[in-house]
């Protein structure tokens, strides 16, 4: 039977909703296990890859409009009308999304399949009117949850396009988004995007706190079980278990993959003509790796793509951060940059040695994601094999009552300026530490008391650095100068001691010629 034959005779399947409400429909039940996922997907690799199909031709032909003209009724919600703690809505297909998904609701050991309908949506007046048939599915979903102080659930999870997914805390902003994985990035011969093809959501209980889903992966050079267990809050929390199944060798994996946008800033300004001082999702790589040290990478944005590798062994954590936290920072009123959140990525048990790996991508607009992190394992993922990695994420603004795991002994790099010094004859950073304890002493002869400053480059002659206080920040400016004469690229580091201990993240920079 069809899918279409077999959705006219569901409806004994269906679910509980609001009165008025179009009922969600079951397309069929199979049983659900905890090992359903990963056995699916060991079964998968096991065999040759095949693409699903795509939706009908008119649904892939709709313009950026026309897809936003049709939209999911929230009354209309699985778990709408319940007590339950979440609820979740539907994506329709198309545009950029042309193989659609299969999305299942678990409930006592049963995955229910939802069928896919048309009516669930509404629309402008003047929204296309698209046939639907047996090919037809949902793109992805959409996770809603009541907040405290609230009366409405607000989303704060998606998950949608290819193995893309995202979250929020509960005051924030969209922006950066996260991956299942990532293959190839940046490699000459292109990238390969996996794909999740299935998702089961399990039914919560009534004061539930989190909300699991379970996504399987597929794609030509590898399969994947994985799991979300997702607490919304004031930081969206994800714990994260997955499991990869080789079909060839992978000698290029990113575990953890983060995917963000930055344009300008401070950094660069002289490049773009726009009214706001900066434009970015993210503004820096965090690192705290094995050794302990705490890493802080200021973002660019090249002429070249660019790629960064730091080395490392058994990562404490690493994340995409956003900084820049006030509305003058960007002067925006619509796009809401300072709102957008920053993400920490911490490891559950010993990921080994590898790297963590930055990819920045040459961008002139800020609709176009352009970095990439992730973490790349050295060792060679063998085709048959398999392979799990279980990390906890944090979606938070770092320094809220859910900051991520880090030194706390050590000041933070809230901004980077950098230009041309008065004479124009050499480059000056000036690079803000935020107020800390270790930087509470006072000055003397124009710089901070007892503290060491350390400033390097391989490439340029720097000059010894001043450091000062901030009256602004409350914290500590550190300004030096370096003359990159014939050379395109200068590799520059900066940091704080005293009595070699470090008072401050280690901060790092790539400058390149056609940055100014």
């Amino acid at each position: 039977m069809t899918r279409r034959g077999f959705l006219a005779g569901v409806s004994l399947l269906a679910m509980t909703a609001a009165a008025g409400a179009v009922t969600p429909r079951y397309l069929e039940s199979t049983s659900f296990g905890p090992d359903t996922v990963h056995d699916l997907a060991r079964d998968l690799a096991a065999q040759e890859f095949t693409a699903r199909a795509k939706v009908p031709e008119p649904w892939l032909n709709l313009t950026y409009d026309e897809y936003r003209k049709i939209w999911f009724d929230v009354d209309n919600a699985v778990w709408s009308g319940t007590d339950l703690p979440f609820q979740m809505d539907l994506f329709h297909p198309g545009l950029y999304f042309p193989r659609p998904v299969e999305i299942d609701v678990v409930e006592d050991g049963q995955a229910h399949r939802l069928a896919f309908d048309i009516d669930l949506f509404t629309g402008t007046d003047d929204a296309p009117k698209l046939a639907v048939d047996e090919t037809m599915g949902y793109s992805g979903l959409r996770l809603r949850h009541q907040f405290e102080g609230e009366t409405k659930q607000r989303e704060f999870a998606v998950f949608q396009g290819a193995s893309y997914f995202r979250a929020i805390g509960a005051a924030q902003a969209y922006g950066l988004s996260a991956r299942g994985l990532a293959l190839r990035t940046g490699d000459p011969d292109g990238e390969e995007f996996p794909e999740f093809i299935r998702y089961w959501v399990v039914r919560p209980a009534p004061g539930d706190p989190d909300i699991t889903v379970h996504a399987l992966m597929d794609s030509p050079s590898v399969t994947g079980a994985f799991r979300f267990q997702i607490t919304p809050g004031l930081a969206a929390e994800m714990r994260v278990d997955a499991t990869l199944f080789p079909r060839v060798d992978l000698d290029h994996v990113g575990i953890a993959p983060l995917t963000s946008m930055f344009l300008y800033d401070q950094t660069n300004r002289p490049r773009f003509d726009d009214f706001r001082p900066a434009i970015h999702d993210s503004d820096g790589l965090l690192i705290w790796n094995g050794a302990g040290e705490m890493l802080w990478r200021q973002l660019a944005n090249p002429t070249e793509l660019q790629v960064s590798s730091f080395v490392d062994e058994g990562p404490r954590g690493f994340g995409l951060m956003q900084r820049a936290r006030r509305l003058s920072d960007f002067a925006d009123l619509e796009a809401h940059y300072q709102d957008r959140p920053s993400l920490w990525i911490e490891p559950e048990g010993d990921w080994g040695p590898g790297v963590v790996r930055l990819v920045e991508i040459p961008s002139d607009k800020e609709i176009y994601d352009n970095i990439v992190a992730y973490w790349r394992p050295h060792a060679v993922l063998a085709a048959g094999s398999e392979h799990r990695f279980a990390y906890r994420m944090i979606w938070t603004d770092e320094v809220s009552s859910v900051p991520p795991p880090r030194r706390q002994d050590v000041a933070r790099v809230i901004d980077t300026h950098i230009g041309q010094n008065f004479d124009r004859d050499r480059t000056i950073v000036a690079i803000d530490f935020a107020a800390h304890p270790a930087l509470d002493v006072p000055e003397l002869e124009g710089q901070l008391d007892g503290i060491a400053v350390y400033v390097a480059s391989g490439q340029a002659e720097t000059s010894a650095g001043i450091l000062q206080r901030n009256p602004e920040t409350g914290g500590a400016r550190l300004a030096f100068t370096f003359d990159p004469g014939d050379s395109r690229t200068v590799e520059l580091r900066a940091q704080l001691f005293r009595d070699g201990a470090a008072l401050s993240e280690a901060w790092l920079y790539r400058w390149t010629s056609h940055d100014a």
